[in-house]
């Protein structure tokens, strides 16, 4: 069963910066994309950022200059990366991943908390 778990959430100081983690498990292949999506309370769903095997990452405006995503080289683990964190940043941040199958896969969501 491929199943996505991300770490690195937490409670961070506006200014400050973040690194969260996603690791597939259960799968045999890569995924031919992965990324971040985030849902700040009361709010749907967003894209942060996602990158494609091969390509370079695409970043949402709210976000661009701020972030970084990254994955490894077995494709299977993604990391985005956060500096100059806003109150706005707040949100529960999920990993996604478009397997090699064609299946799409969710994590659980970690929750981020930006401070003023």
């Amino acid at each position: 069963q491929v199943q996505l778990r991300e770490s690195g959430g937490g409670l961070v100081q506006s200014g400050g910066s973040l690194v969260l983690s996603c690791a597939a498990s259960g799968s045999m292949f890569g995924f031919d994309l992965m990324a971040w999506y985030r849902q700040p309370p009361g709010k749907p769903r967003e894209l942060v950022g996602e990158v494609t095997s091969g390509g370079a990452p695409n970043y949402a405006e709210s976000v661009k200059g701020r972030a970084t995503i990254s994955r490894d080289s077995t494709e299977k683990a993604v990391t985005l990366q956060m500096h100059n964190l806003k109150v706005d940043d707040t949100a529960i941040y999920y990993c996604y991943g478009l397997h090699h199958d064609g299946i799409g896969y969710w994590g659980q969501g970690t929750q981020v908390t930006v401070s003023s």
